[in-house]
């Protein structure tokens, strides 16, 4: 009366939760805007892994000199840059582990992203965790998200000239 299913079968049915199990919770995917306010950052699928990639500049405030423009040690234009790279999720999913590139000093460093409700939990570290310092970045209002917006800018939109830089 019921048969038992074939190898292949039970091979694909692994294979695909093996892949469910391998991505990360839907809502770290999307837009986000840093912390400063300096960039909307798209995170995506890219090879194996997911990515951060730099879709507005909207200022140029420095992280590390608070009311300040920053100075970028990295003079090449952000917009369409990688500032979130590698990002694997963990095993229960609940956070994205890789690593983050800072234009304001030009280094990469380690970082672990988590959500928080409707915000995105941004860690960037040195050696573990604990020796970090949290970004908390929000995901864009639907007037100022590029999707929403209509296809004339208006006279106000930030520049996205190479003569803005920000960090993240």
């Amino acid at each position: 009366m019921f048969k038992r299913p074939s190898a292949a079968v039970v091979a694909t049915l692994a294979l695909i939760a093996g892949a469910l199990q391998a991505q990360p919770q839907a809502s770290f995917e999307g837009r986000w805007i840093t912390e400063s306010g300096n960039l909307e950052v798209e995170i995506a699928p890219c090879a194996d892994a997911w990515c951060g990639t730099v879709t507005r500049v909207l200022g140029n405030k420095s992280m590390s000199a608070p009311g300040q423009n920053m100075d970028a040690a990295d003079k090449r234009s952000a917009l369409g840059m990688k500032i979130l790279m590698s990002l694997k999720p963990s095993s229960d999913n609940a956070t994205l582990g890789g690593e983050i590139y800072n234009r304001e000093n030009a280094k990469t460093y380690s970082v672990r992203l988590s959500m928080d409700g409707q915000q995105l939990v941004v860690r960037p570290y040195i050696f573990i965790p604990l020796f970090g310092k949290s970004q908390v970045w929000h995901r864009p209002s639907d007037k100022a998200s590029p999707k929403a917006a209509p296809k004339e800018a208006p006279a106000s939109e930030p520049s996205r000239s190479t003569s803005t830089k920000e960090s993240a």
